[in-house]
């Protein structure tokens, strides 16, 4: 009986195989905790207020907030602005201006495409005033121009990247003293305005000129702006550079072993079962996610990297979700035929529902805004309520799936504590091998639950780290969230790397189960395949049988 080299493998090289996965993924951990930076890097730039003189303001001059050929700059936008009310200034010729990054310590900073994207948000600080207070669910009409620069250009010469204009709803609220009212100067708490989005930094410098003309049903209501802070995300260069090498280190391992796996099947005399093809995509799906490709954006200008790595990671969920369906259903050890696909349409429908709809979703944002950069799906409310069901039929899709799965796995280890009832009345060799290969199942499975249970917890610190999240001590060095990212992907590869290791097809026989020679018990085998059956498999058969 060959069965796989979980069954067979000695309990001396199968404790170095795992001691061997598990300081690989402690070190993941640390590198992330103790090396890496912090995921993401944000940095606040409060804008330059340019006075842009002339009746016709020309929107294809550049308004820059420094050097030699900055604009005129105006201290403040209240009306009793001695500037504002001598020259006569109107809104339509005020400019605010952002270069990107910003300056530190007198040093002017570049941009570098170690920070892969940069997403961005606007931070609008409004005065309350009795005569100009903010309306009810006033629109902003923003008008957007994003230029670029690199080292050596001459210092004006801006070229342009992106130019849209963009409506944006403005939620404000702000606070009442004891007597219900609300004191003059007082600030208004709004949300942030979503400003644009790039997914690729090719260029040393950015500049974002903003404007917001005059319309007769937009820009109306919405207080007296005293400044307006652009809030720019991007990932840590630091980050980017441990994450990538360990995409790199980890891409050839997971290949060689996947290769030696099918070439374990394709020595059988036999087709692949179910389980061995799903395994197989999975490490196919992973060598892919693995594949270091982002190491062109370094000297390419790839725009779609971002969207492309997300449709790679959505894939590898996809099958990793629908690995864990059918890996556990073809441990259930009932009397179902298995080993057919289409016994699990009812599991894999959820999982492909949810993903269709974050696909939809992902094209929806992200895809938009390979085209312009300033799109934002939520900005309307056909695209927010849009948006709004991807997410709750994804979210729905995932609760059915994770029932789906609890209850499978409930019902596997239902059925291993009633085969184990036969146990006694076999030999002792004999039982003590199929209770090695029961406790080996067990501890496979828990560590499927726990994969699982940080596969969800890496999903939500991935949403949560656009901003600067670190948890606990502001002084403590320890990056959880860096931790969490490197850690669960090297979780991923360990997982995958040791799944082909041990449910490759074995060549040795199964010693333990056949020592016994004068036993007359019947000879028990293992796999869902006909010809070859998996030693577990085949001992819930022989227990249903006696």
């Amino acid at each position: 009986m060959a069965g796989v080299v979980l069954e067979n493998l000695s309990w001396k090289k199968l404790i170095i195989l795992s001691l061997i996965l598990l300081m690989l993924l402690v070190t993941f951990f640390l590198i992330g905790g103790l090396q890496a930076p912090q995921p993401n890097n944000v940095n606040i730039i409060i804008g330059t207020k340019c006075y842009a003189p002339g009746r016709y303001v020309s929107r294809e001059k550049w308004h820059i907030p420094r050097g030699n050929n900055s604009c005129e700059k105006l201290d403040s936008l209240r009306p009793d602005n001695a500037k504002i009310i001598s020259k006569g200034i109107t809104d339509k010729q005020i400019v605010f201006a952002f270069w990107i990054p910003g300056p530190r310590d007198g040093y002017e900073l570049k941009m570098h495409p170690r920070f892969q994207y940069m997403m961005s948000v606007l931070q609008l600080d409004i005065i309350y005033q009795p005569q100009n207070p903010v309306g009810p669910n006033p629109v902003m009409l923003l008008d957007f121009r994003l230029g670029y620069r690199n080292e050596g250009d001459r210092e004006g010469d801006w070229k342009l990247l992106a130019e849209s204009a963009e409506d944006r709803k403005l939620v404000c609220t702000i606070a009442y003293n004891e007597k219900n009212e609300t004191e003059p100067g007082s600030q208004y708490d709004c949300e942030l305005l979503h400003a644009f989005e790039i997914s690729s930094l090719h260029h040393d410098y950015y500049l974002l000129n903003l404007r917001l003309p005059p319309s007769p049903e937009k820009n109306i209501d919405i207080g007296q702006i005293d400044d307006i802070s652009l809030v720019t995300i991007h990932q840590n260069g630091g980050f980017t550079i441990i994450w990538f090498s360990i995409k790199t280190f980890l891409f050839p391992c997971v290949l060689i072993v996947l290769v030696w796996f099918w070439r374990r099947i394709q020595q059988m005399c036999r087709p692949p079962n179910l389980l061995e093809r799903t395994l197989f995509a999975l490490g196919i799906t992973m060598s892919i996610l693995n594949l270091p490709i982002e190491w062109l954006t370094f000297w390419l200008n790839i725009p779609f990297m971002l969207l492309l790595n997300d449709i790679r990671q959505g894939a590898f969920y996809a099958m990793l979700l629908s690995f864990w369906i059918i890996f556990t259903g073809e441990h259930i050890m009932d009397q179902t035929e298995r080993n057919r696909l289409k016994l699990y349409w009812k599991h894999l429908t959820a999982v492909i529902v949810g993903c269709v709809c974050l696909f939809v979703f992902e094209m929806c944002e992200r895809g938009m805004q390979l085209k312009n950069p300033f799109y934002s799906i939520w900005s309307s409310e056909i695209g927010s309520k849009l948006a709004l069901a991807f997410i709750i039929l994804a979210a729905v899709a995932a609760t059915a799936y994770f029932l789906f799965l609890c209850v499978m796995i409930y019902r596997v280890f239902r059925n291993i504590s009633a085969k184990k009832s036969t146990l006694p009345s076999m030999s002792h060799m004999r039982k003590k091998y199929y209770m090695g290969l029961i406790f080996r199942f067990k501890f496979l499975m828990l560590l499927t639950l726990f994969c699982a249970a940080l596969t969800v917890i890496f999903f939500i610190i991935s949403q949560l780290s656009e901003g600067q999240w670190k948890w606990g001590d502001e002084n403590l060095k320890l990056e959880y969230s860096s931790a969490f990212f490197t850690g669960v992907y090297g979780l991923w590869n360990v997982y995958i790397f040791g799944l082909l290791s041990l449910y490759a097809p074995s060549h040795k026989t199964a010693s333990g189960a056949n020592a016994d020679t004068d036993s007359q018990e019947e000879e028990v085998q293992l796999t869902n395949v006909p010809s070859e059956m998996s030693a577990l498999q085949s001992f819930a058969a022989k227990a249903d049988q006696d």
